[in-house]
């Protein structure tokens, strides 16, 4: 018998005497790289062109998985499973809309007293442009003021574009709303086999780890949203109550504004507490401007010393410097949007990569049975503790990676 002969080695291997390693690696890395940033960049532009279909439902991930624990209390009380939804969600659109009726009326009840008190505090600025150290007359205000009135006119075709650009979006609001609570009830209605038919797609080797990963994504993706409404909640209590405390107008619209952009980490407590300082010092001046200033101060240390490190820290496992790039990445590619969804996201994928890395699907008693897997047996240490041997527990068990 002749000896098998071996394949040639291939003539593609580098010259290291005209390339050296590193750059050899470099550039295997760089075209790699290069590939990756490509496809994202592709799929970004894709998700962009149907974002009024995107957002709808990434809205409606997020309100899933705030009232899905209602609904489950709901069925758990001996309702139907149709009849739970309909409950949390009807209290959902309640809650809501009584919201913005009771905000409603108290902006309808304190913009005439705010608007009188705009109006002297445009006359003290005024009187500050003259008497100040700029030492305006009356005459240059008036040549300012007229500059800036043609301007606006000279702009009326740019305004009325931007007019009916709002309208638009007013429209596409409208419709993603009603898009996203339509969603929302299959959400919660079919969610487990919404989910099946999705893991379905992939090869069967590595539906358990996906399907095992979506599911510990799902459980972060919850706690995420549940703390976040309580550090909403506190932000909003103690800013509004500190508000009405010194007599600053519209403390409850001030609180909703707050607790809304709480949900927009680092930019949204940037942007509401300058709301709040400058209402005051509008409406009370300097010395009650400072005072909230202190309380707006005060609070937003609570929140990032003692609710962030400790509540939402523990629940999704992301630190503080990894959630101010998420949102600063995800403002320059979406704006705001970008900004309210960079941190869910990044929990989601923060679980998923874990569970995957440390291949958590082999001793997963959350894995439904149709694939075999072994079911976790106590171990007989004293730790109290799971044993599991995935390829060698169960015979005939999928060979999964």
């Amino acid at each position: 018998m002749t000896p098998i002969q071996q394949e040639p080695k291939s003539s593609a291997k580098y010259d290291s005497s005209v390339v050296p390693f590193g750059i050899h690696v470099a550039g295997a890395w760089a075209w790699r790289v290069g590939l990756i940033l490509v496809v994202g960049a592709m799929l970004v532009w894709i998700l962009g062109q149907i974002s009024i279909l995107i957002i709808p439902v990434m809205v409606a991930a997020l309100l899933a998985a705030l009232l899905l624990p209602f609904v489950k209390l709901f069925s758990k009380a001996g309702l139907p499973r149709g009849l739970s939804v309909a409950i949390a969600e009807v209290g959902l659109i309640v809650a809501v809309v009584g919201g913005l009726f009771l905000v409603g009326r108290q902006l309808v009840a304190g913009f005439a007293e705010l608007s009188q008190q705009a109006i002297t505090g445009l006359i003290k600025i005024q009187d500050w442009l003259q008497s100040g150290p700029l030492g305006l007359s009356n005459d240059q205000i008036s040549v300012y003021l007229n500059e800036a009135l043609d301007a606006v006119q000279g702009n009326t075709d740019v305004i009325l574009s931007k007019a009916l650009g709002v309208g638009s979006s007013f429209g596409h609001f409208s419709a993603g709303l009603l898009l996203t609570l339509f969603i929302l009830i299959f959400f919660l209605l079919e969610g487990e086999k919404i989910w099946e038919f999705l893991v379905r797609f992939f090869p069967r080797r590595a539906r358990p780890a996906i399907d095992g990963a979506g599911r510990r994504s799902w459980v972060s993706l919850g706690n995420y949203v549940r703390i976040q409404v309580l550090v909403a909640a506190v932000d909003a209590v103690g800013i509004g109550a500190g508000a009405a405390i010194i007599q600053v107008p519209l403390a409850l619209p001030l609180g909703v504004l707050v607790f809304v952009g709480s949900f927009i980490p680092v930019v949204g407590a940037l942007v509401t507490g300058a709301v709040a300082v400058l209402l005051a010092l509008v409406a009370n001046g300097w010395v009650n401007a400072l005072i909230m200033l202190a309380i707006v101060l005060a609070v937003q240390q609570l929140e990032s010393h003692l609710l962030q490190p400790f509540i939402m820290g523990r629940a999704v496992s992301l630190h503080p410097v990894a959630v101010i790039l998420a949102v600063a990445a995800g403002s320059s590619v979406a704006g705001i949007l970008g900004a309210l969804f960079a941190v869910p996201f990044l929990a989601v994928a923060n679980s998923a990569v874990r569970y995957i890395a440390g291949r958590q699907w082999r001793n997963d008693p959350a894995l439904p049975d149709i694939y075999g897997l072994p079911q976790p047996v106590p171990d007989s240490g004293t730790n109290g503790g799971t044993s599991l041997d995935a390829e060698s527990d169960v015979e005939g068990a999928p060979q999964v990676p």
